[in-house]
């Protein structure tokens, strides 16, 4: 894909978008110097001496406990960041045609300059919660189409989180509020954003995960070569990999699973960067028969991202998983939901990552199954691509005594759920739901600073199971105060089962940050939990993967190269050339990332099982001397032909 186009507009976007959220939150008194009083005249509010209909008073009240709770910036970057999200997944979806009622919401049907389509067509549109009494009023106005065309953007994003509600948060009174007006203008966020890129570009998923990375670059630049806050963390981090790097890593791993029980499989000549396993001894050959399984159950394959950042290693491993199920005969239509709800896991700490991973699953099972938005929402399954959330402002005894799922509650007093102090807390302790659930919460009380690092006992995956489907089932049928809670509850018990999951492949471009970049925090956690792999981030995430494979499942990465040299990692090597075996490695050196000049990162690739065989012999492709993506990549298909 060529990315000039996205890379010159994603940052001036970011900008863009921040600057009319400042200039909104500000119409209404709110800014980074202060928040003006307001008060109510009968149907009239008052900022300061500006007049407002008496209805902003609520959505004002709501933007203004944000900005107190994460600062002015933050909210206005936050705001920024879901509206960009929003506008550029229906920029996808309305050139892909795949929004129910046809017509597009950001242009005209022919990409020319002009009104969007949805607006001439506006009296034809049907979605849920439009009010077609006042789109009819104002239509026939004619002199309305800023007040009409925000009608219709919201009722879009209102029927759009009915299908994808991690994407298409339900729009509440702040982020109504702030969404700029002037939308239909020449100048707006709009119309830049159907201009700047052309439409060929959207044809593939892939955009998703380069507007993120170029949505961030100067944030990036910003962090970099500074000790890292928790919350910058995925912008000093976050780097998308080439699909050719991203085919390589998936192909070698969930393929290559599958190909040894069934080695004359279709799936072979469709995995053109899978490397052949070469002669091995005796012993290998005996211990590899021993350890292969002689069915596989496609239903049963796990793969995780424990980094997934726009999700473009989850879209590569649906496309190989797509092929294993229509081998084993599997109904073309019922496939794309069997993937999302058996297959595919990921997991990251940045919320707009995990949101755009779980869009970009989603538009790829479109493409397979034109009912998958109606399948998601008649039988409520969910993707199991997540952001990690932090607890620590829970308050569990509350939320337990709201569940009452014993029934068996006495009054009583409690403090904090992470209060070490003594509680008052009448609640059944011998009950093993509480007990799992208090302690699962407090796993994640730094979420968005040890990510998916965070480790869960295996033997908590059916117990944790359990609770997931329990909770879901009281968002539907519970009373007034066990829905609320179970709702709350819910990402947590998921991201602990995720984390409780033992794979068959982990696959990840782990965040790069060495030690000197870490917070104090992350540095402490680093130094006790994995002495070996302290030094950067990366090499952690490599340790820490084999602790969630199946006995024979695959850790297949990029990362930097200094783990192979360094003295720093020499513990590291030590562990793995004793504990696992390397399956194949293409060592890429620098300059396998166009994106990054020079050689700032220095790469390697590789897929290493979780078990020892010292004497397999593993395939290792030197590609060091490419002097570019194009280069590498074609030198690395010839050595594998």
């Amino acid at each position: 894909m060529n990315t000039s186009n996205i890379k010159k507009y994603a940052p001036k976007a970011r900008k863009d978008f921040i600057a009319a959220m400042t200039k909104q939150a500000a119409k209404y008194g709110i800014t980074a110097k202060g928040i003006e009083t307001v008060e109510q005249k009968g149907d009239l509010a008052l900022i300061g001496d500006r007049p407002f209909p008496a209805s902003v008073i609520r959505p004002r009240a709501a933007l203004v406990k944000r900005v107190e709770q994460l600062g002015f910036d933050q909210a206005m970057e936050q705001a920024a960041y879901s509206w960009f999200n929003r506008l550029c997944a229906i920029r996808y979806m309305e050139i892909k045609g795949f929004l129910e009622h046809g017509r597009r919401v950001l242009s005209t049907i022919d990409g020319s300059s002009g009104m969007p389509q949805i607006l001439d067509d506006c009296l034809d549109i049907e979605l849920e919660g439009l009010d077609k009494a006042l789109v009819t009023q104002l239509k026939l106005d004619g002199t309305k189409d800023e007040e009409l065309y925000r009608e219709l953007l919201l009722a879009q994003c209102h029927a759009l989180h009915n299908a994808m509600p991690f994407l298409f948060e339900a729009i509440d009174d702040a982020t109504e509020l702030l969404l700029p007006y002037n939308l239909t203008k020449t100048y707006s966020l709009i119309r830049e954003l159907a201009e700047a890129i052309p439409e060929a570009d959207w044809h593939d998923v892939e955009i998703i995960g380069w507007l993120y990375q170029f949505y961030i670059s100067e944030k990036k630049d910003q962090v970099m070569g500074k000790v890292v806050k928790s919350e910058d963390i995925p912008a000093a981090t976050q780097l998308f990999t080439p699909n050719w790097i991203v085919q390589y890593l998936v192909q070698n791993s969930v393929g290559r699973q599958w190909l040894q029980t069934y080695p004359d499989s279709p799936l072979k000549d469709k995995m053109p960067y899978f490397v052949a396993p070469g002669e091995q001894p005796t012993e290998v050959q005996a211990q590899l028969a021993a350890n292969t399984s002689e069915s596989i159950d496609p239903l049963t394959i796990k793969v995780l991202d424990p980094a997934c950042g726009s999700g473009h290693i989850l879209v590569e491993a649906y496309k190989v998983l797509k092929e294993i199920y229509t081998e084993r005969g599997f109904r073309s239509r019922d496939i794309p939901q069997l993937i999302l709800e058996n297959n595919l896991f990921g997991l990251d700490i940045d919320d707009r990552a995990g949101q755009l991973a779980g869009f970009a699953l989603m538009m790829l099972a479109r493409e397979d199954d034109r009912r998958i938005f109606n399948r998601m929402t008649e039988s409520g399954f969910k993707l199991n691509v997540l952001a990690l959330q932090e607890s620590r402002h829970l308050d569990f005894a509350a939320l337990w005594k709201a569940l009452n799922l014993t029934s068996d509650w006495h009054r009583g007093q409690s403090q904090s759920l992470f209060d070490n102090e003594q509680t008052d807390l009448a609640a059944d302790h011998s009950d093993n739901r509480n007990q799992l659930l208090k302690a699962t919460l407090q796993r994640f009380t730094q979420a968005k600073t040890f990510g998916s690092l965070i480790e869960v006992p295996a033997g908590d995956a059916a117990p944790l199971l359990e609770l997931l489907q329990q909770l879901r089932q009281l968002t539907k049928d519970g009373d007034s105060m066990q829905r609320p809670a179970a709702e709350t509850l819910l990402p947590y018990v998921q991201q602990a089962w995720i984390l409780a999951q033992r794979f068959d492949a982990v696959i990840a471009n782990p965040p790069y940050m060495g030690s000197k970049g870490m917070n104090a925090d992350l540095k402490d956690f680093a130094k006790k939990t994995y002495p070996n792999s302290k030094s950067d981030l990366f090499a952690i995430f490599m340790e820490h993967a084999f602790t969630l494979l199946e006995p024979n499942g695959y850790n297949a990465q990029i990362n930097m190269q200094s783990w192979m040299f360094l003295s720093s990692y020499e513990q590291l090597r030590e562990w793995l050339l004793k504990s696992t075996t390397i399956i194949t490695m293409a060592h890429f050196g620098a300059r396998a990332f166009d994106s990054i000049s020079g050689e700032v990162v220095s790469t390697t690739a590789f897929v290493i099982k979780g078990v020892t065989n010292p004497s397999y012999a593993g395939t290792y492709i030197r590609l060091v001397d490419g002097k570019s993506e194009a280069e590498k990549r074609a030198m690395l298909l010839k050595a594998i032909q």
